[in-house]
């Protein structure tokens, strides 16, 4: 099997979040914010290397927006190379991270960042599409290696 991107760059990790008191408090409610969504998406594997989205560059905290009052999330996302042929699921994948991981109030609208990609208006009106995705999750070996590219790899402790 030949690699759409063999040899990608690799990016330094985004800091950690720094968890202060009134994050800890179940008194306060906290509304969600660009960061928390970014942190949802950002261990997701790539499909075709064993990186994450973030180390990839394909996820960063400036193209994930978040208006908790509203109930929207927006994240945009870059593939690395332009006829990447992973793209929608990779897309699919970040989707699924954040239907999963959100309060169902949440409209969740994941595309290929402007003019990143050869496919973008394909790839993007079928992510949009919510028959068509919930069509491809019941798609067991799809199902499979999406779950795939959601399991978390990093080391605890």
């Amino acid at each position: 099997m030949s690699l759409d991107n063999a040899n990608p760059v690799v990016y330094e990790r985004t800091r950690e979040r720094e968890v202060l008191p009134e994050d800890e408090d179940d008194d306060i409610e906290d509304l969600f914010d660009d960061r928390e969504v970014f942190d949802l998406i950002r261990e997701i594997n790539d499909p075709e290397h064993p990186l994450t989205l973030e180390e990839l560059n394909v996820v960063d905290s400036e193209n994930v927006h978040v208006n908790d009052t509203e109930g929207t999330v927006e994240v945009l996302f870059t593939p690395t190379i332009p006829h990447c042929s992973m793209a929608t699921l990779i897309g699919l994948s970040i989707r699924v991270k954040l239907l999963r991981a959100l309060p169902p109030r949440f409209k969740v609208d994941v595309k290929i960042a402007p003019g990143t990609h050869a496919s973008e208006d394909a790839v993007n009106k079928q992510l949009a599409d919510k028959e068509r995705v919930a069509a491809a999750l019941e798609n067991s070996h799809l199902l499979k290696v999406v779950n795939q590219c959601l399991a978390s790899k990093r080391k605890l402790g």
